[in-house]
């Protein structure tokens, strides 16, 4: 009787010790199992609160001062037909893995994002998503593809259809070396006019550019989110992130910043395609840059992008969370170490 009387007494002293812990702002960590017992989670779990508090095991608590309130994601569609000569890339003669039509890159592209997204919403419960689809010139029977997938979803979407017109008086027909730029690019660049157009008159917080062809894994938009609200705070600044873990950054010995985000290690990188998450803040401070992406035909096509880094933070993943479905010999393709079937397969 007395040797349950006497664990009863622990059982309370430290359920009480536990709660007065707590109100000073620390947690205890069993070390005997791996748990926080107040929260009854494993240590190796996702442990922090969006728009609250970030944490990192051992590293401690990161208090949020940039919540993120709202997000959009714009998706640049380009899938003409199922003829043969779709499965090249753009620009290229060059077919990408997997050797499927461009329509198929494109649906598994918007539902890796969805099933991502409504992944972020249990754990961003205040945040408000929407996907967006720009299209140029798909074709019906592709676009009624796309229109079944986001039904599909609880997450607010639309599809916006490009005209052939749109943006011509600003597309220049030759690039900077001076040589014309085929009919593809055009489109190509008239669809990032379009997503800038779209950014500037819309009210979100954060905007995720991103093209067709990049399946994500279900953690991405969450680990990006939490990610942009621990390193904003950390830096009491703006910041642009990539999805991609791409094999270039590898080839270059360069200098690089470590961050830890919520899951993964985030470095800093200076150049990245035109996919990327930013803040309307941003968009606004640099939308002059940008939209060069759209008007003139740079070599890289991203250097302003890039030229944007030099002065702005931008970081990517590691290990990456996203798939660029591209050619597989592409510097700027697969990235390394990532379970490319899987990843496909699971949205098929």
């Amino acid at each position: 009787m007395k040797k349950k009387q006497k664990i009863n007494n622990k059982n309370f002293f430290n359920k009480f010790l536990i709660k007065l812990i707590r109100k000073f702002g620390y947690e205890v960590i069993d070390q005997s199992n791996l748990t926080i017992p107040s929260k009854k989670m494993l240590l190796n779990e996702n442990l922090s609160e969006s728009g609250k508090k970030s944490i990192t095991i051992p590293l401690g608590e990161t208090k949020i001062t940039r919540k993120v309130k709202s997000l959009t994601i714009i998706i640049r569609s380009y899938t003409h037909s199922n003829l043969s000569n779709d499965k090249v890339m753009l620009d290229q003669n060059k077919k990408r893995i997997f050797n499927e039509q461009k329509i198929e890159y494109t649906l598994r592209t918007i539902k890796s994002v969805i099933n991502s997204c409504e992944e972020a919403i249990k754990t961003f419960k205040d945040i408000k998503i929407k996907l967006i689809i720009s299209d140029d010139k798909s074709s019906e029977e592709n676009l009624n593809k796309i229109s079944t997938l986001i039904k599909s979803s609880k997450i607010e979407s639309q599809i916006i259809n490009l005209k052939d017109d749109e943006f011509k008086e600003i597309i220049s027909l030759k690039d900077t070396n001076d040589d014309n730029i085929s009919k593809n690019m055009i489109s190509n660049m008239r669809n990032i006019l379009k997503s800038l157009q779209i950014a500037e008159n819309t009210d979100s917080d954060l905007f995720y550019f991103l093209e067709d062809d990049y399946i994500h894994l279900k953690e991405s938009i969450a680990e990006m989110l939490f990610t942009y609200e621990k390193i904003s705070s950390q830096i009491n600044d703006e910041l642009f992130l990539c999805p991609a873990d791409y094999p270039y950054l590898y080839s270059n010995i360069q200098n690089t910043k470590i961050f830890f985000g919520n899951m993964r290690h985030w470095r800093s990188i200076n150049e990245t395609l035109i996919t990327f998450l930013t803040s309307k803040k941003m968009i606004l401070k640099y939308i002059n840059e940008l939209k060069l992406m759209g008007s003139k035909r740079h070599h890289p096509m991203e250097l302003k992008l890039h030229e944007i880094y030099e002065k702005e933070y931008c970081f990517s993943p590691i290990p990456s969370l996203a798939m660029h479905a591209t050619n597989i010999n592409s510097i700027y393709g697969i990235p390394p170490n990532f379970d490319w079937k899987k990843s496909w397969d699971e949205n098929k």
